[in-house]
């Protein structure tokens, strides 16, 4: 599929995308900036994640009301298993319900500060399924989970990811949300090998914008993504050169959303780093088109 046609004749889409809790008061300057850029983009649902341990456990639920608030998105709060007993996650989950939040990204979570293997809370959930379980006994969330197109770090194999994502789908996920992954083969094989094996629920790429090329490179350091030796060479050098790097994100994000696009996948979850342009870019390459909002 040429860049012509895909921006002339993209095809059904739906796109999602992610914040982070802000720290400082800067920082929600600058996410709010990015929002109020993406909104009217219309997407599906927008996610907001949740720190290692709970860290921004207050600044996610204060984010998503204000979303809930203040725009036409729909918010997603992440929520992980992770240092905290089934009772205090069961009341954040009440306390999103009673905010008006209806999506959650349930995930198992990474210990504080990635230090070392994940160990079970004595009295808390120990898996995803179980989270996603609990999370629907309390209310009927709309309930977003992960994978792993390269294979979790904390994973035997990739069937193994194949069949806990089949556990995530029987206890009430709708969706998985992928890990970024610059190697489009292997998220299609992922999302083929799930469907061989009965994933019925949709398996959306996670694409993410790398003008911070070290901070991403240290992202996927921690999360099991492969950099590819081309990607590194093209940013070899340019720690210095803002601009050339923005200009490179822009080819290597139009270019991966086209040959995604080529692979059939007709959803998108874009990793902003709370920042707007590169995704607003690469949605309108995709054919999606601002709406005036009321």
């Amino acid at each position: 599929m040429s860049l012509e046609n895909l921006i002339t004749n993209p095809g059904p889409l739906a796109v999602s995308f992610e914040f982070s809790p802000p720290k400082t008061e800067e920082a929600e300057a600058a996410l709010w900036l990015a929002i109020r850029r993406l909104e009217p983009l219309a997407p599906s649902f927008v996610s907001v994640t949740y720190g290692a341990g709970g860290s921004t456990r207050e600044r996610t639920h204060a984010t998503v009301k204000r979303i809930v608030e203040e725009t036409s998105l729909k918010p997603a709060a992440h929520l992980t298993c992770v240092g905290a007993s089934r009772g205090e996650i069961d009341d954040i989950v009440r306390a999103y319900w009673d905010a008006g939040i209806r999506h959650i990204v349930a995930l198992r979570g990474d210990m504080p500060g990635m230090s070392g293997p994940y160990v079970q809370h004595p009295e808390g959930y120990n898996s995803t399924p179980e989270l996603i379980a609990g999370i629907k006994k309390i209310a009927d969330f709309e309930v977003s989970v992960s994978f792993y197109p390269e294979r979790h770090p904390d994973s035997p194999s990739h069937g193994h990811d194949i069949e806990l994502l089949k556990a995530k789908m029987d206890a009430g996920a709708s969706r998985a949300l992928g890990q970024f992954c610059f190697d489009n083969d292997l998220t299609a094989r992922f999302r083929d090998d799930a469907a061989a094996a009965g994933i019925t629920i949709p398996v959306v790429p996670g694409i993410i914008p790398t003008t911070n090329f070290n901070a991403v490179a240290r992202m996927a350091g921690k999360t099991g993504a492969s950099i590819p030796a081309w990607l590194a060479k093209a940013y070899d050098g340019l720690d210095d050169d803002v601009e050339t790097r923005r200009i490179v994100a822009a080819a290597v994000l139009a270019d991966q959303v086209q040959q995604l696009r080529t692979r059939g996948f007709g959803q998108f979850h874009f990793y902003t780093l709370n920042q707007a342009n590169l995704t607003y870019a690469a949605c309108r390459i995709l054919g999606i088109r601002p709406k005036e909002l009321s």
